[in-house]
């Protein structure tokens, strides 16, 4: 069954769900939306009812927002889910989110940069007694409208924190979303990161319309079922992605081009270590599997002892 499929739970019909507008919202309270924080507010009910349905949300729960703005999403997550933190940078939307839900005794709205705030010390005060404390957390999950001018940032800081969620739900630019699931032959680092950390999978595409203000481009909803451990093995997760990153630097370029380039090594060792990861040193970085990139990390490694710091 598809997460546009699945039941609500309890029996909530997306017709049930209550979606004040933010046009009023926004009048009411004599404000705009600011460009420069990717303001765009879901108006559609019937895309709020596949987020929520593809995150499978229950009382046991506890859910992490990014950017909650108006609380359009927080007002249906506090009703569904155990407990919710939403963590806003706008004042403004800080204000109005604490005078129409900051009442909730489930809710805990932080006025914060999520990429600065350190997610393991903030969830662990509400996380339920005895979770983990690193790797993946049942029950733990992120569900977020993304500014898209920090999607691949935000996605990175949930993953690579001490504590990372189970699922991810998240509102994404439709272009970003494609790139996160690409496959061989089309990858780029978004989409290695993204497979390297989880399993996406694209529950809804969302017209410009579903928003108020409209924005340029179509939006997507991505369901990110994240793994317990990654699918390949790799000794140390920075190192990886600085190959990674340095493969893609120079992307049009033969591999041992770029990777040479990246890494400040001589094309003679990159060819080397390539013929160790057995990969022809004469393809380019977007036809690399996971495991390829995998296997040259560790064919690198010993070259890298001594050399520039990860950025």
């Amino acid at each position: 069954m598809s997460a546009d499929q699945t039941p609500l739970p309890d029996g909530v019909d997306p017709a049930q769900l209550r979606i004040p507008r933010p046009a009023e919202l926004l009048r009411r309270h004599g404000i705009r939306p600011r460009k420069g924080l990717g303001q765009h507010f879901l108006v559609d009910r019937s895309y709020l009812a596949r987020i929520v349905r593809a995150a499978e949300l229950g009382p046991s729960d506890t859910v992490l927002e990014v950017g909650p703005g108006l609380g359009v999403l927080t007002e249906v997550l506090t009703d569904l889910a155990g407990q919710v933190v939403a963590v806003e940078i706008d004042p403004i939307m800080l204000a109005i989110v604490r005078e129409r839900l900051g009442s909730r005794p489930h809710l805990r709205i932080v006025d914060g940069d999520v990429l600065r705030t350190d997610l393991a010390a903030l969830l662990a005060e509400v996380l339920p007694a005895g979770a983990p404390t690193e790797g993946v957390v049942p029950g733990y999950k992120v569900v977020a409208n993304l500014p898209y001018y920090i999607t691949s940032a935000v996605l990175r800081h949930v993953f690579e924190a001490r504590i990372r969620p189970e699922r991810a739900v998240v509102m994404v630019q439709r272009e970003v979303a494609d790139r996160m699931m690409t496959g061989e032959g089309e990858h780029s680092i978004l989409s290695i990161a993204t497979q390297f950390y989880a399993r996406p999978s694209r529950v809804a595409v969302v017209p410009a319309g579903a928003f108020h203000p409209r924005p340029r481009v179509d939006s997507a909803v991505v369901r990110l079922d994240v793994h317990p451990v990654p699918p390949v093995d790799v000794e140390d997760t920075e190192q990886f992605f600085r190959v990674v990153r340095a493969g893609f630097g120079q992307k049009r370029k033969q591999l041992r081009n770029s990777l040479a380039n990246g890494l400040d090594r001589t094309t003679g060792e990159i060819e080397d270590a390539l013929a160790v990861a057995s990969v022809d040193h004469a393809r380019r970085a977007q036809t690399l599997s996971l495991p390829e990139w995998a296997a040259i990390t560790a064919a690198i490694a010993p070259y890298l002892k001594g050399g520039p710091e990860p950025e």
